[in-house]
C-alpha cells in the first residue's frame, strides 16, 4: 500500500462527490450523514472500504489480468455468461485479503464497536459500485447486500462475497448492455450499523409518484421485519401516499392513501449458517399497519429534505428500530425513470372493449399489452420464453431481466410497487402487474390474454385480445382560453395520471365512485351495523372494515381519502365534489342496502339528490358523508374542495340541506368552503335568482336538464334519437340560466361531453358567456381547442 492509499472511510467523512471513491451508494450515505443530520434525516453510522481497497485486492490476488482475459472471453450472445461469471466469482472468492486491508476493516470494525458501546455489533454490508446509482445508471438490485453480519471474520466474508458480486450474472449482463467497461468499474464496501428491523418494519419510499411522476407525492411501503421482503417482493406491503406540498401547513395530515398490505411473511435474525430466516406471520401483524400517521409523516418531511438538499426526486429506504423505536434513512439514490420522462407529451391508453376479469393486482404504469401467458417458476427457463409473451410467475429478482426484456408484458403473484418487478418494469418500459395473488394459478400457459394498467391503481388481466386505443397529447399545443376548462373524474386511483394536463380544476367529482367501488358499503349499514338481520352483509362488513373498530369510521376514512386524493392532483385548484346522488335501486345495490331502501317505481325521479340528506331515512348516512368532506378538508388540508348538492327542488329544500351541513360543522365561507348546486332541473333555472342567495355556483348538468325539459326518459332506448342537449329547449334554458347567474355574480360551469362533440354547442355556451366547461381527461385538448376557436370567433 503506498502512503497515498485510503483504504477505509467513515461515512461522516464522505460527500455525495465521492463516488469515485466509495460508489453513489454509499457517497450518498456520507452526503446524508454529514449534510442532513440538521434537518432531522437519522442515518446510521458505519463506513465504507474505498474503490482502492478493491484494486488493492486485485492486484493483491494477481487477478486484474485474468479478470480482463476472463471477460474478454464472454460471447456476444452471453450463451457462456453463466461460466463466465462464475469462474470469475470464484477467483475473487479465493483470494486473500492482503494485510493491510484486514487489518484496516478489522480496526474500523473495532472502532465501531466503541462508538456504538457493543462488542461485535451487528452491522449490514451493501454493496456499492463506482457507477451505481448515477442518474442516468439505475443497477436495481444488481448487486449484494449481507444483512445481519457480526465479528471481524465473517465481516470479512462479507466484504469479499460484495467484491465477488460485482460480477454476478445480471451485473455483467447490465453492464454489457450499458456500455460500462467492466474493468473502469469497481466496488465499495459500505458496512453500516444494523437497524432492528427485524423487531419491527423496513420499506422502500420515493419523493415521486413512480407511476405517473406525479411529483408532490411521496409514497412510502413498508412490511415486518427486515426491509429486504419489500425489495425483492416477497410480500405486498402496506402503501402510503402524503401529500408534500402540505406538510408545512400548520394542522394539516396530508395523508391522502393508506392501503393495508397482506404481510403474510416478514424477515428477521436467525442462529447458525444463514443470518436470517424468513417466518409467517401473526393475524395481528397482517391486519396492523406497520406506521401510524406520526411515523408516515416523519418519513415524508424527510424524503422532502433530502429530495431538495439533492435538487431531484429520489428512491430510499427506510427501518424503524423495534428496540428504540426510532426511524432511520438507510439508504438513498436518485429515481432514475419518471424524473426522466418527456415532459411536453403525455401518453393515453384506453380500453374500448369489455371483457371478463381474470385476475386483479397492483397497476404498474398505465399502458394496456396483449399476448399470450408463460408461466415460468425460474430464470433458468428462459429458452422457454417466447419474444412477445407476457411472463406470469411468483415474483422476480435481478436473475428475470434477460427474460423481461423479451416480454410485453409481467405478472406477478406477489410484490408491490417498489418491488424489483415493478422498478425493472419502469425502466423497460414495460405493462406490469404486481401483487395479484394468484396469477399462477388462475392463468393457463398459451392462454391469450389483455394486461390493462389504465385503470387506475389496480391493473386487471381480461380474457382474449381486447381492442384498446393509444394516444399521444402535445402538451406544447394547448391554447390559452377565457373560459375555464376543467375535467371530470370518479377513480381517486387514476386521479395522478392527468397531473401534466394544464386544467383548471376538476369539474365535477363523483362521490359515488368512490362509495360504489372503493367503500361498497351502504353508510346506513354501517352506522345501524348492531342491528343489521342480513347474515352475508355482516360478514361482508366484517371483511371490507377489518382494523376498524368503528365500522363508520371504514366510511369515512376511505371516502375522505378518496376525495382527498383526487383533490391533491389538482391543488390548489377548485375540485367541485359531488354528494352522493344514487337512486334508490343503486343505494339497495351496496351491501347491506336492500334493509334501507325503498321501491319505487321510477328511481329516476324518486328519493335521490337534496332530498336524502336531511330524510331521517338517510340523515346518518349523510353525516358521514359530511364527517367525509370535513376530515379531507379541515384535517388532511385539502381546502379547494368544494361541495356540490345535486337534484335540488327548490329554495326550501335547499335551504334544509344547508342547514344539516351546517349542524355537521360545514358552514359556507368557513374555512373558505364553497357550496355549489346542480343545475339540472327546470326549477333551478326558473328560480335561479333564488338559488344564486344559497349557493356559491351552479353546475349545469345537461342530461337530467334535458330529459326533464323534454320529458325524455334518457335511458330509454326507443326515446334515444330524441334525447338531444342540442334542443332549442334546452339552449334557451341554459342561456336563461347563464343570464340570471351572471346578475347575480355567479359562476356556471357545464359538465359534458357536448361541447367536445359538436363544436357548435361549444359556440353557443361560450357566446352566452359559460365561466367553465368539465370534460372526460381524454378529451381535454380538443374540447380547449374547440373553445379557443369559438372565443375567436365570438371575439371576431
Amino acid at each position: 500500500m503506498t502512503e497515498q492509499q485510503i483504504l477505509a472511510f467513515w461515512f461522516a467523512d464522505l460527500r455525495r462527490r465521492d463516488g469515485d471513491k466509495v460508489g453513489g451508494k454509499n457517497a450518498s450515505l456520507g452526503e446524508m450523514v454529514s449534510r442532513l443530520e440538521e434537518s432531522g434525516v437519522r442515518v446510521p453510522t458505519g463506513f465504507a472500504t474505498s474503490a482502492e481497497a478493491y484494486w488493492l485486492f486485485i492486484d493483491h490476488n494477481g487477478l486484474r489480468n485474468k479478470l480482463t482475459e476472463a471477460m474478454a472471453n464472454l460471447e456476444k450472445d452471453r450463451s457462456n455468461l453463466e461460466q463466465v461469471g462464475d469462474s470469475v466469482r470464484k477467483m475473487i472468492l479465493q483470494g486473500e485479503f492482503p494485510g493491510s486491508l484486514a487489518e484496516t476493516i478489522r480496526q474500523f470494525y473495532r472502532d465501531l464497536s466503541a462508538r456504538l458501546e457493543r462488542e461485535n455489533p451487528d452491522v449490514a454490508v451493501r454493496s456499492s459500485a463506482t457507477a451505481e446509482d448515477l442518474p442516468e445508471a439505475s443497477f436495481a438490485g444488481q448487486l449484494e447486500t449481507f444483512l445481519n453480519v457480526r465479528g471481524e471474520q465473517a465481516l470479512l466474508d462479507s466484504v469479499k462475497c460484495c467484491f465477488a458480486s460485482l460480477f454476478t450474472n445480471r451485473a455483467i449482463a447490465y453492464r454489457e448492455n450499458n456500455g460500462f467497461d467492466h474493468m473502469q468499474v469497481a466496488l465499495s464496501a459500505g458496512v453500516q450499523q444494523m437497524v432492528r428491523s427485524d423487531l419491527s418494519a423496513a420499506g422502500v419510499m420515493f419523493s415521486i409518484d413512480t407511476e405517473t411522476g406525479f411529483p408532490n407525492i411521496t409514497l412510502i411501503t413498508g412490511a415486518w421485519g427486515l426491509g429486504e421482503t419489500v425489495v425483492q417482493g416477497v410480500v405486498d406491503p402496506d402503501e402510503f401516499h402524503v401529500f408534500k406540498p402540505l406538510l408545512a401547513h400548520a394542522g394539516a395530515r396530508p395523508i391522502i392513501e393508506r392501503t393495508l398490505g397482506k404481510k403474510d411473511r416478514k424477515m428477521t435474525y436467525a442462529t447458525g449458517k444463514s443470518p436470517t430466516k424468513l417466518v409467517t406471520t401473526s393475524k395481528q401483524e397482517r391486519t396492523t399497519f406497520v406506521l401510524d400517521d406520526n411515523e408516515i409523516l416523519q418519513l415524508a418531511r424527510w424524503s422532502s429534505a433530502i429530495e431538495e438538499h439533492y435538487g431531484q426526486p429520489m428512491d430510499m429506504e427506510w427501518a424503524k428500530d423495534g428496540e428504540t423505536e426510532e426511524l432511520y434513512i438507510v439508504q438513498a439514490r436518485p429515481e432514475t425513470v419518471q424524473s426522466r420522462k418527456e415532459p411536453a407529451t403525455l401518453k393515453s391508453y384506453r380500453m374500448t372493449e369489455e371483457g371478463t376479469r381474470l385476475v386483479t393486482g397492483l397497476a404498474i404504469g398505465d399502458s394496456i399489452a396483449a399476448g399470450k401467458v408463460l408461466k415460468l417458476e425460474s430464470p433458468e427457463e428462459i429458452d422457454r420464453f417466447e419474444e412477445g409473451a407476457i411472463l406470469v410467475t411468483g415474483m422476480t429478482d435481478p436473475d428475470w431481466v434477460p427474460i423481461m426484456k423479451r416480454a410485453s408484458a409481467i405478472v406477478t403473484d406477489h410484490g408491490g410497487r417498489t418491488s424489483h418487478a415493478a422498478i425493472v418494469s419502469r425502466e423497460l418500459g414495460l405493462t406490469a402487474l404486481v401483487g395479484a395473488g394468484n396469477a399462477t394459478e388462475k392463468l393457463k400457459d398459451g392462454q391469450v390474454v389483455t394486461v390493462s394498467c389504465a385503470e387506475g391503481d389496480e391493473g386487471v388481466v381480461y380474457e382474449g385480445e381486447l381492442a384498446f386505443v393509444e394516444r399521444e397529447i402535445d402538451l406544447d399545443d394547448i391554447p390559452e382560453t377565457r373560459t375555464k376548462v376543467m375535467v371530470n373524474l370518479a377513480n381517486p386511483s387514476s386521479a395522478y395520471r392527468w397531473w401534466r394536463l394544464p386544467t383548471d380544476g376538476v369539474g365535477l367529482a363523483r362521490m359515488e365512485f368512490i362509495i360504489g367501488n372503493m367503500i361498497k358499503i351502504h353508510p346506513m349499514a354501517l352506522v345501524r351495523y348492531k342491528t343489521l338481520e342480513d347474515k352475508e352483509a355482516r360478514h361482508r362488513i366484517e371483511e371490507l372494515t377489518l382494523g376498524y373498530k368503528d365500522k363508520a369510521e371504514y366510511f369515512v376514512d376511505t371516502l375522505a381519502q378518496g376525495m382527498a386524493r383526487i383533490a391533491a392532483a389538482h391543488h390548489p385548484k377548485p375540485v367541485i365534489v359531488r354528494m352522493s346522488d344514487f337512486k334508490t335501486n343503486e343505494y339497495a345495490g351496496l351491501i347491506g342496502g336492500a334493509a334501507f331502501e325503498p321501491k319505487e317505481e321510477n328511481p329516476m325521479l324518486g328519493w335521490r339528490g337534496a332530498s336524502r340528506y336531511y330524510d331521517e331515512g338517510y340523515r346518518e348516512g349523510f353525516a358521514l358523508e359530511c364527517r367525509a368532506v370535513r376530515r379531507a378538508r379541515e384535517a388532511i388540508g385539502m381546502e379547494n374542495i368544494v361541495m356540490m348538492i345535486p337534484f335540488c327542488r327548490s329554495p326550501a329544500e335547499a335551504d334544509k340541506v344547508l342547514a344539516v351541513l351546517a349542524e355537521e360543522g360545514l358552514v359556507r365561507g368557513k374555512y373558505g368552503l364553497a357550496v355549489y348546486v346542480m343545475a339540472e332541473l327546470p326549477a333551478n333555472v326558473l328560480l335561479a335568482g333564488a338559488f344564486a342567495e344559497r349557493f356559491d355556483g351552479f353546475s349545469i348538468g345537461s342530461n337530467d336538464l334535458t330529459q326533464l325539459i323534454l320529458g325524455i326518459d334518457r335511458d330509454s332506448d326507443r326515446l334515444k334519437t330524441l334525447f338531444d342537449e342540442q334542443n332549442e329547449a334546452v339552449k334557451i334554458a341554459i342561456a336563461d340560466l347563464l343570464e340570471k347567474a351572471q346578475r347575480s355574480g355567479t359562476p356556471v360551469g357545464f359538465c359534458g361531453q357536448a361541447p367536445s362533440d359538436h363544436p357548435a354547442f361549444a359556440s353557443f355556451l361560450v357566446q352566452h358567456g359559460i365561466d367553465s366547461i368539465s370534460v372526460t381527461p381524454d378529451s381535454f385538448l380538443a374540447v380547449k381547442q374547440k373553445i379557443a376557436e369559438a372565443e375567436q370567433q365570438v371575439l371576431s
